[in-house]
């Protein structure tokens, strides 16, 4: 077969409620699907396509552009958002659409969260959850995340939250925009290939010649403040395995030592990945291959 078909994303679209979700799909089209990935706050998923595409000779892997991101065309209002069950019921839709049998839901940071969330109300459609440096707030925080009053107020003011908000979202070009990036800030630790994807994908051309980035300011930093997630009582929901790969610096996934987590799904592992900050996937693409694809083929107990 021809080795395009497992190195070339194809392009691909599943229509919602409120509008269309873009996805890339790696691998053989006749055979079922085996990962739905889902990316990171700000990013789309050819961000990802140096890491996924040399498992396109084996898996079947979709990977999808979540609302407000890369080439989906959906409604992302920021205003009143106090949540991400926007981005959970996109890819319940997803995983309703695909059909074949239950599939790995897997994703970084904000994906993976999201992808939980997913498996949690679908959960005869996901055989295992594979996440690297999911969102989980501290137990107390997300409680607090929770009550009526705090409506996003305390969320806005975190330094993460303000910086996105503040975000420069026009360039003169791409070209311009990868060289802004390069070596710097939260891009510091990427190789050129990823970020070149990334930057292909997530801005949008304007009339005037610019580039703007397709996920604005104000909807990234809405996944920031959007914090009432209940994410510890999700996990008590979900029926399938749950395996963490967490970063050792800067980790989003705030467990702990991990045993509460371990109490709320007792089918959960976690794996802390030594030298890796929150961009644990561009910094150890070979690690998400190997979660994936032991995930995909699991070891019996026989052999």
């Amino acid at each position: 077969m021809d080795a395009a078909l497992f190195h070339e994303p194809r392009r691909r679209t599943f229509q919602l409620p409120d509008g269309e979700m873009a996805a890339l799909e790696f691998g053989d089209p006749k055979r079922p699907v085996d990962v739905i990935f889902t990316h990171a706050n700000g990013f789309n998923a050819l961000t990802y396509r140096s890491i996924l595409a040399p498992m396109a000779a084996s898996l079947r892997i979709v990977a999808v552009d979540q609302r407000g991101h890369g080439a989906s065309r959906l409604p992302a209002v920021s205003e009143g958002r106090r949540s991400w069950h926007d981005l959970r019921d996109d890819l319940a839709a997803v995983l309703d659409q695909i059909g074949g049998p239950p599939v790995i839901m897997a994703g970084h940071s904000m994906g993976g969260t999201a992808s939980l969330m997913a498996a949690a109300i679908r959960p005869e459609r996901v055989r295992e959850l594979v996440l690297f440096d999911p969102v989980v707030m501290p137990w107390l925080q997300s409680l607090y995340a929770l009550a009526p009053w705090t409506s996003g107020r305390m969320w806005k003011r975190m330094p993460i939250a303000e910086r996105a908000a503040a975000r420069r979202s026009v360039f003169p070009s791409a070209a311009e925009a990868f060289a802004a990036y390069r070596g710097r800030g939260a891009f510091k630790s990427w190789p050129e290939t990823i970020l070149a994807d990334y930057v292909a994908a997530g801005f949008v051309q304007r009339d005037d010649g610019t580039v703007e980035l397709a996920c604005s300011p104000a909807w990234e930093a809405s996944n920031f403040t959007a914090q009432a997630n209940d994410l510890w009582r999700v996990a008590g929901k979900v029926k399938a395995p749950i395996t963490i790969y967490r970063a050792e610096h800067g980790s989003t996934c705030r467990i702990g030592d991990g045993k509460r987590f371990l109490r709320a799904h007792p089918a959960s592992s976690m794996t802390l990945v030594p030298g890796t900050s929150h961009f644990l996937p561009m910094e150890r693409p070979d690690i998400v291959r190997g979660a994936l694809m032991d995930a995909a083929n699991p070891v019996s107990d026989d052999a």
